[in-house]
Formats: structure tokens, sequence, C-alpha cells
């Protein structure tokens, strides 16, 4: 797959998205490799109601000759019915943050899997699978139930506000993955003897501060994987890493995912060593 052009237009659609480093892994990395690409943050809560705008937002986007859009909370599973294609990773995991522009048709992907994935096998290798908790059943919970199976999770619970959503999860991950996981609607229950929590809610973003779980819930004997990275030390990181812990940053995930973007939107390999080094310089120069 090749590069359309040098110069490209993409840009990442989502709410609360104004810290984003996103914009700045891009240009960076492609300016290593000779492309000029602009990188636009478009912001729903800048406008109210603007999340009801997303079609419009797509077809705006197809004019103005965009190459690719990133897709966020909480338009990830909202999107899919707007698009003309879904690559199967998509359709399987039922959530897109990556929508390629070609020739005036759009086809959702999704790296958030593969991304956060790439993350946990760096930050967290020899993790141990055997019970896993997955708090979040959403776009980005999606990805990751279908990638932690993937690396031979035993057991997955699911955890969230939404009991259809994540019944509706675990059944169709069960459907593929052979009954490995299920909903829970207590936490408490869920957490009890698990070797593992991911937390995949917008919970200890800077706009949502605050703990998805009590600390009390969290044993030394677990890992913990975050997924928000803005700010980078959530107070459930923290906590995690308080009573001993081995933990994943949110960062790991946002590299993982933003590489895969990358190589969409361009058609080039990416570096995701220097897009790492250079994601960990934006957050110290915070």
């Amino acid at each position: 797959m090749s590069a359309p052009d040098d110069k490209l237009l993409v840009g990442l659609i989502g709410a609360g998205i104004g810290a984003s480093l996103t914009p700045a892994m891009h240009e960076e990395e492609a300016r290593h490799h000779g492309l000029r690409l602009h990188y636009q943050l478009i912001d729903l809560d800048l406008t109210p109601g603007s999340q009801q705008q997303l079609p419009a937002l797509l077809t705006a986007a197809r004019i103005m000759g965009f190459a690719g859009l990133n897709i966020t909370y909480p338009c990830k599973q909202a999107v899919i019915a707007l698009l003309d294609d879904l690559s199967p990773e998509a359709r399987a995991m039922g959530a897109v943050n990556t929508v390629v522009i070609r020739g005036g048709r759009m086809v959702g992907h999704n790296t958030d899997g593969r991304g956060w994935a790439w993350g946990f096998a760096r930050a967290l290798p020899g993790a141990d699978l055997n019970c896993v908790v997955l708090l979040g059943a959403g776009g980005a919970g999606s990805a990751i139930a279908e990638a932690v199976l993937g690396l031979g999770a035993k057991q997955l619970r699911i955890v969230d506000t939404d009991t259809a959503r994540a019944r509706s999860l675990a059944g169709a991950l069960n459907a593929r993955h052979g009954g490995r996981a299920a909903a829970m609607g207590d936490v408490a229950q869920a957490m009890s003897g698990a070797s593992g929590l991911i937390h995949a809610t917008p919970t200890g973003m800077a706009k949502s501060p605050g703990l998805p779980i009590p600390i009390a819930l969290l044993k030394k004997s677990m890992w913990l994987s975050e997924v928000v990275y803005f700010p980078i030390e959530t107070e459930l990181l923290g906590a995690a890493r308080a009573i001993g812990c081995a933990v994943m940053d949110g960062g790991a995930m946002a590299v993982g995912q933003a590489v895969g973007a990358f190589e969409l939107f361009t058609g080039r390999k990416a570096d995701p060593a220097r897009m790492e080094a250079h994601f960990r310089q934006l957050l110290a120069a915070r």
C-alpha cells in the first residue's frame, strides 16, 4: 500500500480531546518520512449537541479531501453505520477508531486492540492471564477484550455500568473464543481472584477525575493496565503502583494505536520506538 500523495490531511473526532498528543505524534512521524501531514482536532465538546453532527462531519471530511480520521469516545460504535465498509478486525470488535478515506469511500478499521497488545507485551511481559477483569465494554473495551483473549486469557470478566452492553460483548466474544468471557454486575465479585485488571472507561481523565473502583479491591498480586493517558498517572494507576502492582500506563496503548493508524493513513511503515520516545518527550514537556 502506498500513500496517495506526499501531502495529507487527517483528523480526530471525539469529545474532550483538546489535550490529545495524537496530532503531534502523527505530524512528527510524517516528517521523518518526508510527508507533509496536518492533523486536525475536531472536538465535539466545543459545540453543544455536536455528537449528533457526526454524519455531517464525515461528509465534510470526504468533501474536504481528508485521507482519514481517528475516532474516539463517544463515537467508536456510532460511526459504524455511517461507513461504506469495515475491516474484518473492526467488524469483529464492533468498534472503529480509524477511518481511511480513499476514492470517496470510507472504510473503518480498529488499531486499538493491536495497539493495546503491543503496549502490554512491552510493559507487562509474562503477565498472568488466568483471570482478567475488564472495566468498560465500550469502543476501547471491545477492542481490548478481543486482544486479551487473543493473547490467551483463560477467563475474562467484563464489568460495565451498562449491564446489557457488557452481556452483549461477552456473548459476541464467546461466539468466537469458546466461552471464556462473562459479564458480571458486581465489581467486587469480578475482582475476587483476578490476576489482572484492565481499565477502559473515561473515569480518571482530566475532565472526569476519580476512581472507577474502590482501592480496597486492588491486590498486590494483580497487574493493572490503564487506558487513560491524560493525565498519565491516574488516581487508579497511582493507587495500584503504591501497593506494589505491576502497571501499564495509558501511554503504551496511545502509541500502539497511533502506529497502526499512521500506517493506514500514509501507507508508510512507522517506527514504534521513535513514536514512543517522542510521545514521552511530549508528556515530559507538559
